[in-house]
């Protein structure tokens, strides 16, 4: 414990708690919306235009999260006209997938970009984290806290079933867009802490967890909150005591958090 301490005399510990923590504590509020929608392929799909936005920024000398984080919002606006369709946005994702990760590759490649930097990107460098990045990160958790308390009672009833939302005058196409749009920044927001590849771990797993354990909307939500804050800082300090990589181990302690909530439902 008093290595620990010790280490959080450091500016790059603290830095990397405090992202950590504001992640650990919002952005499950995506997980839930995700889960709601049935779009989860979406994550996929973003984590790889994350990528692209990443090497864009490298090639172009701009703020790669930055880059991350606007074109995920354009590819998530780009995706709302096609969520009303009968077969869903699953053919669009897959193909926006696939294209981002070939392009992707090649601006990497385009830019000189080492092995190195772009596996930080794809497995997540939490101690790396800079002011800017918390700025950044805390911006898009205030947009989704206040997106949800702003319309919580239409969002209800569009998770629930989007053609009641229809018929009780829910602005269903307005809220998709910015449901989209949102949960697309969100996942962008997390790859600087647990990598493109685990971006799960503080987005659909407290989530998932959450919904085994809440018994209503609202209790869900309460519930993704906090297991993530907890799950968060529980991985972080894991990983500050065990000296290994902060992506795998924050996942695999959001994983063993949602595995007992299956165990506590199933007890119920």
């Amino acid at each position: 414990m008093n290595d620990i301490a010790e280490l959080f005399r450091l500016a790059p510990v603290q830095r990397g708690f405090a992202a950590t923590l504001i992640a650990g504590a919002g952005l499950p509020i995506a997980g839930v919306w995700i889960l709601g929608l049935e779009v989860v392929p979406l994550r996929f799909a973003m984590m790889h235009v994350a990528l692209l936005g990443v090497a864009l920024g490298a090639l172009l000398g701009i703020e790669p999260l930055l880059v991350a984080l606007a074109l995920c919002a354009l590819s998530g606006a780009a995706l709302a006209p096609l969520a009303a369709r009968p077969e869903g946005l699953a053919g669009p994702l897959g193909l926006l997938m696939t294209l981002s990760i070939a392009l992707a590759l090649l601006v990497l490649s385009i830019a000189g970009v080492n092995a190195t930097r772009a596996f930080e990107w794809l497995w997540g460098s939490v101690l790396a984290t800079q002011p800017a990045d918390i700025v950044a990160l805390a911006v898009v958790v205030a947009l989704l806290a206040a997106f949800e308390l702003r319309f919580h009672r239409s969002l209800k009833l569009l998770l629930h079933d989007r053609e009641l939302a229809l018929c009780s005058g829910v602005p269903v196409a307005a809220l998709t867009v910015g449901l989209l749009v949102l949960m697309s920044v969100a996942v962008a927001a997390s790859i600087k802490l647990t990598g493109a590849l685990l971006v799960d771990a503080v987005t659909l797993l407290p989530a998932l967890a959450a919904r085994n354990l809440g018994q209503s909307f609202d209790g869900i939500l309460a519930w993704a909150v906090g297991i993530g804050a907890v799950g968060a800082v529980s991985g972080f300090l894991l990983t500050l005591w065990s000296d290994q990589p902060p992506g795998p181990v924050l996942i695999l302690t959001m994983t063993a958090i949602t595995l007992a909530s299956y165990v506590v439902r199933g007890k119920r």
